[in-house]
């Protein structure tokens, strides 16, 4: 008998588990683990016994054993220390804190629009985010841990003497929120490695020169994510939903639009919009005003300006769009453990249209692949 409480281990399965656990993760003491049906343990068993070899290595745990995670994501501690900015590099208010305290004194309701001086500015500090996620995605692979992409993102962001703003900074100072699967956001690297089939998001922000930059993108995880048709549907339609939304950026056009168009092309794949997570300000700050909602219906205020600075950045869901917290109380989760996909970038309005200030490159990993017909049959 299933329970409906208990989601089955496949990564694959949407079912409920039922009473069938993996003899080895109960050998090990691990908690969850179970599964459907043995069928469906039999043809995970190449994608799950990589996680005995994490488990089985010095020291590694699970810090949250008795909580019933709605996915298939578990986080394996301990946490690697925070890793050092050297203090001839610019820190911004907030670095040892973690309270940014000028932004808390902003006038919500008043938007910067930068002078060239703060444009060109942002154009480099946005330059140097898109190097160091290149330099990080272009190492996500199966078997390597996300802890590692964060050493890896934190070493690119010391070499071009910038420090690493992520949205981590107030609980959990790491370099990279890295956020696979369920995992909606402020996802903590950590020692779980990743699964051919897993998807991931990578969230880069940087601060250089007294500006700051932000952009992520989701990524496929080995053959098996790429073969996937619900993965595929969900991180191309998101990334679609984003530069749709970025087509229409120009003067005069009103902010609440964006989430108009994100939300009627998710609805036409069959997927739901993320409410609670929006785009923002960001300049000599990191999330000043204005705020910029990604569903339709809302009453977001303002209209786009020359020199105004912005971030766009949906989270699509193949499921609910609800979302729950781990007991780390910053993990972000759908309640339902489906995936989710977000893409992220800067923009600067110029007097003619939009200047995408975090673009990808001619040889950026990633990108777009085909959605298969299959996949968009089922989304209807």
């Amino acid at each position: 008998m299933s329970d409906p409480g208990k989601k089955c281990s496949g990564a694959d399965c949407d079912k409920n588990a039922g009473t069938l656990q993996c003899p080895t993760c109960l050998k090990q003491g691990v908690e969850g683990s179970y599964f459907c049906t043995q069928d469906c343990f039999k043809r995970n068993w190449t994608t799950h016994k990589a996680t005995h070899k994490a488990q089985n290595a010095s020291g590694l745990y699970n810090p949250f054993p008795t909580y019933r995670y709605t996915g298939s994501v578990r986080p394996v501690y301990p946490l690697s220390p925070r890793r050092p900015v050297p203090k001839t590099i610019q820190h911004p208010d907030w670095a040892e804190t973690g309270i940014p305290k000028r932004e808390r004194s902003l006038d919500r309701n008043k938007i910067e629009l930068l002078d060239e001086k703060g444009q060109e500015a942002m154009r480099k500090v946005c330059r140097l985010a898109r190097e160091v996620l290149d330099i990080t995605a272009a190492a996500i692979k199966p078997g390597v841990t996300t802890d590692y992409l964060d050493e890896i993102c934190h070493n690119a962001c010391v070499e071009r003497e910038s420090y690493p703003s992520p949205l981590n900074y107030r609980k959990f100072p790491k370099s990279l929120c890295t956020s696979p699967n369920e995992v909606v956001c402020h996802g903590i690297p950590d020692q779980r490695i990743l699964l051919n089939g897993d998807i991931l998001n990578l969230d880069i922000s940087i601060y250089h020169g007294g500006y700051h930059a932000d952009l992520n993108e989701t990524y496929y995880v080995g053959d098996k994510a790429r073969a996937d048709p619900d993965s595929i549907r969900l991180i191309e339609t998101t990334r679609e939903a984003l530069d749709m939304a970025i087509a229409i950026i120009k003067p005069g056009v009103p902010i609440r639009e964006f989430g108009k168009i994100i939300e009627k092309h998710a609805t036409s794949r069959g997927l739901t919009v993320v409410k609670t997570w929006g785009g923002h300000g960001i300049n000599s700050e990191f999330h000043p005003p204005p705020w910029i909602p990604h569903y339709a219906k809302n009453k977001a205020v303002g209209t786009c300006k020359p020199g105004m600075t912005f971030t766009i950045e949906p989270i699509l869901a193949l499921g609910s769009n609800r979302e729950v917290y781990w007991p780390d109380e910053w993990t972000n989760v759908t309640v339902d453990g489906k995936r989710t996909a977000q893409f992220e970038h800067t923009m600067l309005v110029t007097e003619t249209g939009v200047e995408v200030l975090t673009m990808r490159l001619e040889n950026s990993p990633g990108g777009p692949i085909s959605i298969p017909d299959v996949a968009k049959e089922g989304a209807n």
